[in-house]
């Protein structure tokens, strides 16, 4: 038996114990965003450390900086003539949402129809257990081709506030020649994606104020100013008759994709209604966004606005009275290339002249990442799209991602340009980040795959 096959062969041996570790992570409900489950991120670390031992991983530490939830490193640093490649991924979850939504308990996992469903099982639970399975698989096979460093951060579902500190204080222990990250996503069920660009993140929470107190509506309308129609109206303000960012000077640093560029995505298709329908979108629902613009462009490589969450009096409850302040969670995706501290402050110039009828209002900027993309040529590119073609019985479509992983531009950066090979377990079906989030058990099968077939292939093709 070949050394590529006795690996894949280790793989399928043992997927058994690889699901039912991912099944217990998805039971710690690891959310990072919320105060209340600082121990259960805490546990979820504990877990994962405990993993990363079980599967052969030395020198399996947890690692903090200025205050950060706990991430996982391991090791397994025995191939001197081969690079070195960092493997991230992360064990923070989103919170569940509406729990009434979910077709059962976010946080116990069940299979229905060759899918797992459960909060962090494509994101990224999937991604940190085919991490460790593929090392075991090698181990148990004969001898990794590469040296590999094992990273899961605990902090992305909240864009990585402490990064930089992180990197600041760790940097030696994650130095690689080649990043692997199974935090991205497929094209479909059953066709591999191998991502090359990300969008960034910036946002923040804009508050209205217009009185002490509620006031009683019929005494006081038609004269006080009512704050929910005040923030509505800025709301409206911040999009277009599109639905696209009408920031004033926001486009400025906007990259425009030459011909070659657009041509490659119009390849891809261009059925933004599809896009709309893939995402649940109810009948007659319509595509944002400029309809002149290839619907993957506007996906992964143009700035788009979302209004996360809004507070101002529950319908339940309410009474005829005027509310006296009220506030939107705002959250903007950035283009590669787009600097997030001057679209905070485009964000915040424009709400300046936009608050309406003299009310107080306040913008307060949270976490905010720079968006990435490359070249998605040479050694470790070839490399990663033979092992996906081999792992999942076809060739990868080349693509971006509309979402942010805030790791990958500094860490690449910080290493000299390495080539950062995104990769991932979740597909258009997984609903991250949404209600009956799931994973496609057999695609994970084979992205496990894949990952063993790449050290092999890195080690083979590394210049």
């Amino acid at each position: 038996m070949s050394r590529d096959a006795a690996v894949v062969a280790a793989v399928d041996a043992g997927l058994d114990d690889a699901r039912a570790a991912l099944e217990g992570l998805v039971r710690i409900p690891s959310i990072s965003a919320e105060d209340a489950h600082i121990g259960d991120v805490q546990r979820s670390a504990d877990t994962t450390a405990a993993l990363l031992e079980h599967v052969g991983l030395e020198h399996v530490r947890q690692a903090t900086a200025a205050g950060s939830p706990p991430a996982v490193i391991g090791e397994w640093h025995h191939a001197p003539d081969a690079p070195t490649v960092l493997l991230y991924a992360h064990h923070d979850v989103q919170p569940p949402g509406f729990r009434e939504r979910w077709s059962g308990d976010p946080f116990e996992p069940v299979e229905r129809h060759g899918r797992l469903f459960g909060r962090g099982s494509a994101d990224d639970k999937a991604g940190v257990v085919a991490h460790a399975a593929m090392v075991r698989a090698w181990l148990d096979a004969g001898t990794p081709p590469c040296s590999v460093t094992v990273f899961v951060e605990g902090e992305e579902e909240i864009g990585s506030p402490h990064l930089d500190a992180f990197l600041a204080q760790h940097a030696d222990e994650l130095a690689a020649d080649v990043l692997v990250l199974a935090d991205a996503g497929n094209w479909s069920v059953g066709v591999p994606g191998l991502t090359c660009s990300l969008r960034g993140l910036a946002g923040g929470t804009l508050r209205l104020r217009a009185l002490d107190g509620p006031v009683h509506s019929g005494m006081a309308s038609g004269v006080v100013p009512d704050p929910t129609l005040g923030l509505a109206k800025v709301l409206d303000s911040l999009v277009d008759e599109h639905g696209d960012v009408a920031i004033e000077g926001f486009w400025d640093d906007v990259a425009v994709p030459d011909a070659a560029t657009r041509a490659g995505l119009l390849e891809l298709g261009n059925d933004a209604a599809r896009v709309v329908a893939t995402y649940g979108g109810r009948p007659g629902v319509e595509p944002v966004g400029d309809p002149s613009v290839p619907v993957w462009e506007r996906l992964w490589l143009r700035p788009a606005l979302t209004v996360l969450a809004v507070d101002t009096h529950p319908i339940a409850g309410s009474s005829n009275q005027i509310v006296a302040d009220a506030a939107a969670l705002l959250s903007v995706r950035l283009a590669p290339g787009q600097d997030p501290r001057r679209a905070l402050e485009r964000i915040e110039a424009h709400l300046a002249r936009h608050v309406p009828w003299g009310l107080d209002w306040s913008f307060e900027p949270d976490g905010s990442a720079t968006g990435w993309s490359c070249d998605p040529g040479g050694w470790a590119f070839d490399a990663a799209r033979s092992a996906l073609a081999a792992g999942f019985g076809r060739p990868p479509v080349v693509m971006g991602v509309g979402g942010s992983i805030p790791f990958v531009a500094p860490f690449a950066s910080a290493f000299g340009g390495i080539p950062a090979l995104l990769l991932g377990p979740a597909d258009p079906e997984s609903h991250i980040h949404g209600e009956d989030e799931s994973l496609h058990l057999g695609d994970w099968r084979n992205l496990i795959v894949s990952e063993a077939l790449l050290l092999a292939e890195l080690a083979t093709r590394r210049p």
